[in-house]
């Protein structure tokens, strides 16, 4: 089984891409103050409490 079968799950593999990319980028205010490599890794420990 290969690729996205139903439209739902390609709109969350989409968000979540976007999301990803724009923590990285640092759009978004959490994990500015640590380096660029371990952004993304100390901003989901950051998110992590609000899941």
């Amino acid at each position: 089984m290969r690729g996205l079968k139903t439209h739902p799950t390609a709109s969350v593999l989409i968000r979540g891409h976007a999301f990803v990319l724009n923590l990285r980028r640092g759009h978004y205010e959490l994990a500015i103050d640590t380096a660029r490599t371990f952004r993304l890794a100390t901003a989901f420990d950051e998110l992590r409490p609000a899941i």
